[in-house]
């Protein structure tokens, strides 16, 4: 839906912009097979999405375009200066994360914010389990501001919505700018991004560099065609390992990870 949304906008030549927070991996060892596998169709549904956008700017003649200038994916992550004691430990054997003195946050939150006018947060997550509706059982609140919409004020709606997203932005990304009052706008999408990537650089950096917010780029590569690899020398993940984009599993069913 997401895809065939940005689709429709580069068609109507109008500006539009996703962004998804997703965690660096899911809950469990990424090295595991059952984890792997949840990676592997993660990235899959990414190239998916990619090539919608990606086919559509082609269709539309727009070869100075690139998928990204309208779909990203991030993650969150900290670092934070342990003192040299808890770092020397007493002969205990200290993990690359914490030698690094850095980790992801998990992203647990299951919450939209739609044009700064809708928000819906529930339990659901984006994936079959949740959305089939045979399978589990998800709760979730939408609200809006009726004096707050873009219809009732023919601009863009400064209400409550809009203070919660400008609130986790500020958050996540460590400042405040003018152009993050337009999300959809490109020079926002760059802006967003051009924080994310340095904290992907000072994240994985051997000497500890406080980040910028936590915002970080998802370790992905994304090609005009909308293929999707690994970020390069970044094809398992910091500290932890496991393959970035996943691998299938012969030993667990589908079902069980879709």
């Amino acid at each position: 839906e997401l895809a065939l949304k940005i689709a429709s906008k580069i068609r109507a030549n109008e500006r539009f912009a996703v962004y998804v927070i997703i965690p660096m991996w899911p809950e469990g060892d990424p090295k595991s097979d059952p984890m792997q596998e949840i990676l592997f169709w993660q990235y899959q549904t990414m190239q998916m999405m990619y090539e919608v956008v990606a086919n559509e700017l082609r269709s539309m003649q727009l070869p100075d375009s690139h998928p990204q200038d309208y779909l990203n994916f991030y993650c969150l992550g900290n670092r934070e200066k342990m003192p040299e004691e808890k770092l020397a430990g007493n002969g205990d054997k200290v993990s690359d994360s914490q030698k690094f003195q850095r980790f992801m946050i998990y992203v647990h939150a299951k919450g939209m914010i739609v044009d700064d006018e809708y928000v819906i947060i529930g339990s659901a997550n984006i994936n079959q389990r949740s959305m089939a509706g045979t399978k589990d059982t998800e709760l979730a609140m939408g609200a809006y501001q009726p004096h707050h919409t873009w219809a009732r004020k023919k601009r863009h709606p400064r209400g409550q919505v809009y203070g919660y997203r400008t609130s986790l932005w500020a958050e996540h990304l460590g400042t405040v700018d003018k152009c993050f009052n337009e999300p959809e706008s490109l020079e926002c999408v760059k802006a967003v991004n051009a924080i994310a990537e340095d904290n992907w650089k000072r994240f994985t950096a051997d000497e500890f560099t406080s980040l910028q917010g936590h915002l970080l780029k998802y370790p992905i590569q994304v090609g005009e065609d909308g293929k999707v690899g690994p970020e390069p020398g970044f094809e398992n993940f910091p500290d932890v390992g496991g393959k970035v984009i996943g691998a299938q599993s012969r030993k667990v069913p589908d079902i069980l990870t879709t």
